[in-house]
């Protein structure tokens, strides 16, 4: 039997998204020759991205190169490679740097394939931008309450990470009677991916100096469906039916009967035990 502090807390699972996206587009329709980039790379502000050559451009080096393939004499060639000289001295191409730092979330177009005026090439999310959007059951959405400190346990990220709740967000499901809840990262937190799986804790409320047993202490009594415990006095067992709260890892917070933290409790061996039983404390 023992003393602490819980936190109560309330569990959801969710996956991390981007607070802002910034869009690189093409600054004229043409051909996209180079993509520096793969989904998932981290970028700086500034940095070379992607390369776009006009259409306009391409044409006119495409018509050139047609010359040199249809010419017949010298002459012709001649003119045909002064027209592929003047052709690439005049090429409009233009490479598109990154507008903030983040990490490329998507791209919608590779090298060789035609873009039009505007289309977006590549979608960034900014540092900093990458929030957990939790997807909580509206039964605790009372419950949950701007700057709540909370837990964030992603698989990939490796450990879990601090987070504080922002708000509740317009959107809620039908289907599975949840709504999201924007959680922020810590700022010092590692830098994230979008679309990460993973599980938020939220601690909503605290019960200080918590009277606790081990798991392996709590039995159902099959008939009655009461949970019991079998406490030790002056070495016999007796049997104390109770009512638990909070469950964390291997112990069960006890609401009722008060019991005293120096309580001796039963948690091997108590199976089929009968009131007062003669027992022997072993540690």
């Amino acid at each position: 039997m023992a003393s602490i502090d819980l936190d109560v807390l309330v569990k959801a699972p969710g996956r991390t998204e981007a607070l802002r996206q910034d869009r690189v587009r093409s600054p004229f329709a043409g051909r996209l020759v180079s993509l520096k980039t793969l989904d998932g790379d981290r970028v700086q502000a500034g940095q070379v991205v992607a390369e776009v050559l006009s259409k306009n451009s391409e044409a006119a080096l495409r018509g050139a190169k047609g010359m040199l393939a249809e010419a017949i004499s010298s002459a012709d060639s001649i003119d045909a490679r002064r027209a592929i000289a003047l052709a690439q001295q005049g090429e409009v191409r233009q490479e598109l740097t990154a507008p903030a730092a983040g990490i490329v979330l998507s791209h919608s177009a590779v090298p060789g394939d035609y873009v039009e005026e505007g289309e977006v090439l590549l979608r960034i999310a900014e540092k900093g931008a990458v929030f957990f959007e939790a997807r909580v059951s509206q039964g605790d959405l009372a419950l949950i309450k701007p700057e709540e400190p909370c837990k964030v346990d992603i698989p990939a990220a490796g450990k879990p990470l601090d987070a504080t709740v922002h708000g509740v967000l317009p959107t809620a499901s039908s289907s599975d009677l949840s709504a999201s809840v924007r959680l922020d990262f810590d700022s010092s937190q590692l830098e994230l991916a979008v679309g990460l799986f993973g599980t938020a804790s939220i601690v909503v409320d605290r019960h200080e100096n918590a009277t606790v047993v081990p798991l392996s202490a709590l039995l159902r009594d099959d008939i009655s469906g009461q949970d019991q415990i079998a406490l030790v006095h002056q070495g016999t067992a007796h049997w104390v039916s109770v009512s638990t709260g909070i469950v964390r890892s291997d112990l069960v917070e006890i609401l009722s009967p008060p019991l005293n933290p120096g309580d001796q409790v039963i948690t091997k061996g108590q199976v089929g035990l009968p009131e007062g039983a003669h027992v022997q404390v072993t540690h």
